[in-house]
């Protein structure tokens, strides 16, 4: 994964009113944080993080982060973005400090390629089982998002972790056996049972008669 640079400044705002005034302000606050650091706030100019998302894949980025005031580049993952649940407005911002001999384990996004021919020539569906695996490797081996070919997959069939080639330097790790991709076969529609005309007949109650009760004897 290359590097891309973000320029940052200290943070002194830490404290809720401080975040808001921030974002009003077009910034976004943000912490770095790693094994052998201790955190730092910093805060990032809004529209600068989003152009750098905008130019990744995924928001799993890594940068070479200018801290003012640093006479050196840190290097460091987007670890984690925060954004409102309605305006979809960043809101806050982690990034975790990484050094380049450093093996790092991370989710990495699984998108598929080609059109399977379960879905092309049977009406299948393709399922997207699961979104992202857990690889490790260094940071400049990371990938922004691992393609998997899906255009060999005939209906009921499946591919699995243990499948996928990973590219170079990198290693999947999880469950061999578990399906990332797969064909299912087409849903066919069950057709209602015609109704009967007029309402449904009920059933006729048989009323039994009752016995009549013996004649009273007469007296002698």
């Amino acid at each position: 994964m290359k590097s891309l640079k973000l320029k940052v400044a200290p943070r002194t705002q830490t404290r809720r009113k401080g975040s808001k005034a921030l974002r009003s302000a077009g910034l976004i606050p943000a912490n770095i944080y790693g094994k052998s650091i201790a955190p730092q706030n910093v805060e990032i100019d809004s529209d600068a993080f989003i152009d750098l998302i905008n130019s990744a894949h995924s928001e799993i980025v890594l940068v070479d982060l200018e801290v003012s005031g640093d006479s050196k580049t840190r290097l460091a993952l987007v670890q984690d973005v925060q954004h409102h649940p309605l305006s979809g407005e960043v809101l806050h911002v982690d990034f975790h400090e990484v050094k380049e001999d450093e093996m790092i384990t991370i989710r990495i996004p699984v998108e598929s390629t080609g059109e399977a021919e379960g879905v092309k020539s049977s009406g299948g569906t393709l399922e997207h089982v699961i979104q992202k695996v857990r690889v490790t490797a260094l940071p400049k081996d990371l990938p922004e998002q691992i393609l998997v070919d899906v255009s060999g997959l005939a209906v009921g069939q499946a591919i699995q972790i243990g499948q996928i080639q990973a590219p170079a330097g990198v290693t999947i790790l999880g469950d061999k056996h578990l399906r990332v991709f797969a064909v299912a076969a087409p849903t066919t529609e069950v057709e209602a049972a015609p109704a009967a005309a007029g309402e449904a007949k009920q059933p006729e109650m048989i009323k039994e008669k009752k016995e009549e009760a013996p004649a009273p004897a007469k007296k002698k």
